[in-house]
């Protein structure tokens, strides 16, 4: 590897982990905001959405450039496509956590309405605890953690689809919630996917270490 390409190398992988870090940050923020009904936290993480929005675009612009200027083959290329793909599920991550923000931010203006424990306490752990573990993973190229993360995303989706059961109920029950039934049934969705995205994150650390492509393979 020539001097050139481990510089920009090491200078990309510093750029996705301060991504990351955005990510995470905003994530847990909206997640504070939601079940702590705080708006002015809500209105912050939605404001900073940009800021993720131009680092994935910088990011993006340098892995085109390294490619072009260095021509990568086997494992410098193989983590150049990984920071690629990572770059865009996070991205997309920034907007989901927007999303929750601004579902928090109308719910806090409103009377609240009962949800399962789980959702409050159980799912934002999970979600926080999977893209902390889906980002160090990266971090320290460690598979195993890798697997760790997609084994937790199935009691994510069990949580989500429990959310939709619980307040179908009590939509029924009480005509005057649907409203506030249905933003919170965005956000579990908005949660879950940020979940999904995360396991994706997770599936790209096997393939770099491993070269294995384990997407759509049950993890035992």
């Amino acid at each position: 590897m020539s001097v050139h390409l481990q510089r920009d190398l090491s200078q990309l992988k510093k750029e996705i982990l301060q991504l990351g870090n955005m990510v995470e940050a905003a994530t847990n923020d909206a997640i504070l905001s939601l079940t702590n009904r705080l708006p002015d936290l809500a209105k912050s993480v939605i404001a900073n959405e940009k800021l993720v929005d131009t680092k994935e675009v910088q990011i993006e612009e340098a892995c085109l450039k390294i490619l072009a200027l260095h021509q990568p083959v086997a494992v410098d290329l193989r983590f150049i496509v990984v920071v690629l793909k990572v770059n865009n599920d996070l991205e997309r991550m920034g907007d989901f956590a927007a999303n929750v923000a601004a579902r928090a931010l109308f719910l806090s203006s409103q009377e609240p309405i009962p949800f399962p424990p789980e959702f409050s306490e159980n799912m934002p752990f999970r979600i926080r605890t999977m893209v902390h573990s889906s980002l160090d993973a990266l971090v320290k190229l460690d598979a195993d953690l890798a697997r760790e993360v997609i084994a937790m995303d199935n009691e994510v989706d069990t949580i989500n689809r429990n959310m939709y059961s619980q307040l179908q109920t009590l939509m029924e029950k009480d005509t005057k919630t649907i409203q506030r039934a249905i933003e919170l049934l965005s956000t579990s969705r908005y949660l879950e996917r940020i979940a999904d995205l995360a396991t994706n994150i997770a599936e790209d650390v096997i393939f770099m270490v491993e070269g294995e492509v384990i997407r759509h393979v049950p993890i035992d």
